[in-house]
């Protein structure tokens, strides 16, 4: 059709919105782009093909009905375009913001295969849900007539929170538990401002509360209430607590003072940020001002550190990854963001030890070098005896991953199964533990994963502690 605005990807180029420059942005912790002028935002969704087969939507974990909404986005519906991602998401601006777009909807755009770069998914869903916020479409959730029966929920990342909204809207009391003093998890603590800016965390904590979600911060199950007391309370219990175990590092030196797991360090950095006072910061010992410092690990994790870093006023950054650029975990687009900050990647290379006079001040590093693929498709790194070097640092920040914590021994619930690796086993069809009306979602599950899957299981398991919930009351009428 002569009108349609679609299929522009040959006439508009793909723009994404304007970053900052380098050097001012390294300098704060607001966010790096702009966000989209109306304009600019229906222009880069006229660019979608409307395939037949949309290969974005089947690769986003959420199913988000990407081609649609980039269509009222170029028709200038924008509205009807923010209540069509909200039907899927209950955070498409967080998304947004954080999802690997490069990996999952962006990456497997059609047009992006046809040689036209692909479309600004990710900036046009922020773009989107950002200027609902502001013309006042986010609408308060919608409460459902009571049921009569409660659901704790333990744990408020993306998974539980997620849960616990479609929960309420179904009628139930929800009360969710925290071990930290803000609710959001990882959202909050875990990812720096420069990519989430915090206040767009707390307005949806803030929507779930103004809901009559009940909210228990500094609640540590095991300390302040075992499991079982929790479902002796509620009717139902769903665990989603993610994994922070910091995997350790066994190299000679490791316990030298000055080097920090990625956690410890972001956590500390966001709480600075919120304006708390911070003992450990302010004394220099988790800041990473005017120290040359050395960061191991190449997922996004890493990539936060880095750039948080560049932000303290290090002297010098660097990243050790034992394998190149082409095969690491992390996000091209943070590896480029880094980049342009002035961090430093050394490739192919990982710690061999540390030295110092009781805090780090130097890192033996090895020189890696590729062989055969390994069972994910990447190469195996393997050491290259001829090349170890060693470099100087005040500050070692360990980006290797994360475990899960020993929750049957932390909740004082022997009885709870898990898996070899430590994470919760579930029965995949219902996602219950081995404890009746127990459930269990997002990487305590799955492993460290992705946000968009942890609110995906929280969606999810939503209809199998319904089915569950409705069972029990229909028990309890009949034995009444």
């Amino acid at each position: 059709m002569a009108n349609d605005p679609m299929l522009k990807f040959i006439s508009k180029p793909q723009a994404y919105p304007h970053k900052r420059e380098a050097e001012m942005r390294a300098e704060d912790f607001a966010e790096i782009a702009d966000r989209y002028a109306p304009d600019a935002a229906a222009d880069q969704a006229s660019r979608c093909s409307q395939c037949g087969v949309p290969y974005c939507s089947v690769h986003c974990p959420l199913h988000n009905h990407i081609p649609d909404w980039l269509r009222l986005t170029a028709e200038g519906r924008l509205r009807e375009a923010y209540e069509l991602s909200n039907l899927t998401s209950t955070m498409p601006e967080i998304c947004g913001r954080i999802c690997p777009q490069d990996r999952l909807c962006e990456g497997n755009c059609v047009i992006e295969f046809a040689g036209h770069d692909a479309v600004t998914i990710g900036s046009v869903e922020k773009y989107i849900t950002d200027t609902a916020w502001e013309q006042g479409w986010v609408e308060p959730v919608e409460v459902g007539p009571s049921r009569g029966q409660s659901v704790g929920i333990i744990g408020a990342g993306p998974g539980g929170l997620t849960t616990a909204e479609y929960l309420r809207v179904a009628g139930y009391d929800v009360h969710v538990y925290d071990r930290y003093d803000r609710m959001g998890g990882l959202l909050t603590y875990g990812i720096p401002g420069f990519k989430l800016e915090k206040d767009i965390v707390m307005r949806r904590v803030q929507r779930l509360e103004d809901a009559g979600i009940i909210f228990h911060a500094n609640f540590e199950v095991g300390r302040d209430a075992s499991l079982d007391d929790l479902r002796a309370k509620h009717d139902a219990v769903l665990i989603a607590t993610g994994v922070y175990k910091a995997r350790a590092i066994a190299t000679p030196g490791s316990g030298l003072e000055g080097i920090v797991p990625a956690l410890d360090f972001l956590t500390i950095s966001n709480r600075k940020g919120f304006g708390d006072a911070v003992p450990v910061f302010d004394s220099g010992a988790m800041n990473a001002h005017g120290k040359d410092v050395v960061v191991i690990g190449g997922g996004d994790t890493a990539m936060d550190c880095v750039r948080t870093a560049v932000r303290q006023g290090a002297k010098s950054v660097k990243c050790l990854y034992r394998r190149d650029r082409d095969n690491m975990p992390g996000s091209q687009r943070e590896v480029t963001n880094a980049e342009e900050e002035g961090v430093e990647f050394v490739w192919l290379s990982g710690p061999k030890g540390f030295d110092g006079d009781g805090k780090v001040e130097r890192v033996h590093v090895a020189k890696m070098r590729l062989a055969a693929p390994d069972a994910s498709g990447r190469r195996t790194p393997e050491n290259d005896p001829e090349g170890d070097f060693t470099l100087n640092a005040d500050m070692v920040i360990t980006a290797l991953g994360f475990e899960a914590e020993d929750l049957p021994v932390m909740f004082n619930a022997p009885d709870l199964n898990v898996t070899r690796w430590g994470t919760l086993r579930v029965d995949h069809k219902t996602q219950m533990t081995n404890l009746d009306g127990v459930f269990a979602v997002g990487d305590i599950v799955r492993g460290a994963s992705l946000v968009v899957w942890a609110i995906r299981d929280g969606r999810d398991v939503t209809q199998h502690m319904h089915n569950y919930l409705k069972s029990k009351a229909s028990r309890k009428r009949q034995a009444a």
